[in-house]
């Protein structure tokens, strides 16, 4: 099997990175939900609120919280993979590279850039 074309790596690489960023996000909104659930049974002082439901609140907040610093690092990233995606498509069209890579390229391309902006921390 011959080694992959760069062209290939970097489809890749940006693929593989937007769907780290999707999986941040959906394990965020699980997160904030879990605070918002504790946040309202220590408000209602709900039976299931023991005594360790505010250290749990705590930990669940620094969990939220350091989800949310991912994402500033993991956007630059991904920005740097489509930088390099662009690159490669260009060098690829230039040489009359494969058509199903290239368009497999712009593919993930469109992925790469459609990635929202980071959460607010």
């Amino acid at each position: 099997m011959p080694a992959p074309s760069p062209l290939s790596i970097a489809t890749q690489s940006v693929q593989r990175l937007v769907k780290e960023e999707q999986y941040y996000r959906k394990e965020l909104t699980q997160q904030s939900e879990r605070v918002k659930k504790l946040e309202t049974e220590l408000k209602n002082g709900s039976a299931s609120a023991d005594s360790n439901s505010e250290f749990v609140l705590k930990q669940e907040q620094k969990a939220r919280d350091e989800t949310k610093a991912v994402f500033e690092p993991l956007s630059q990233r991904i920005e740097e993979a489509v930088n390099r995606l662009e690159e490669q498509i260009a060098a690829a069209e230039s040489e009359s590279g494969p058509a199903d890579e290239i368009k497999k390229a712009k593919e993930a391309l469109e992925l790469g850039k459609k990635v929202e902006e980071p959460p607010i921390a």
